[in-house]
């Protein structure tokens, strides 16, 4: 029998908790404007997680859902409005997970920076992780 990775998150506002019961892919950091826009910062690290592995413990009447494309939901608390996960339509068995979320710690890092080619014109990428100008 495999041992099974559980990790927990939560918003800003402790407003809403979920657990992970299961892996978590290969953290990006994405550059995109929507993922600046709806972070408030210079980039968006996510991981795909299964949708099966997702299970919100607490608040789940928080959680919004605001249509940023055609394809994608971003999901955040009501409350305080810390970006969750996302839903993309061309991935239905995964949701991105906002890693900045999680309050349990995580032993891998980002494997690469997407999107850089439209990344702020203020921010300067300084590691040596593979750039993509957009989703490779």
């Amino acid at each position: 029998m495999t041992e099974q990775n559980i990790y927990s998150g939560s918003c800003l506002c402790g407003g809403i908790r979920y657990e992970i019961h299961g892996e978590i892919g290969e953290m990006v950091q994405c550059h995109c404007r929507r993922c600046r826009k709806a972070n408030g910062a210079a980039y968006a690290v996510n991981a795909p997680i299964r949708k099966t592995d997702f299970k919100i413990v607490q608040g789940e009447a928080l959680l919004k859902k605001f249509q940023s494309t055609e394809t994608t939901q971003r999901c955040f608390c009501g409350s305080c409005g810390s970006p969750i996960i996302s839903i993309k339509t061309e991935t239905p068995d995964f949701y991105r997970l906002r890693i900045g979320t999680l309050d349990t710690p995580l032993a891998q890092k980002p494997a690469m920076h997407i999107f850089a080619g439209s990344k702020a014109e203020w921010d300067e990428i300084c590691d040596s992780l593979p750039q993509y100008a957009e989703r490779p």
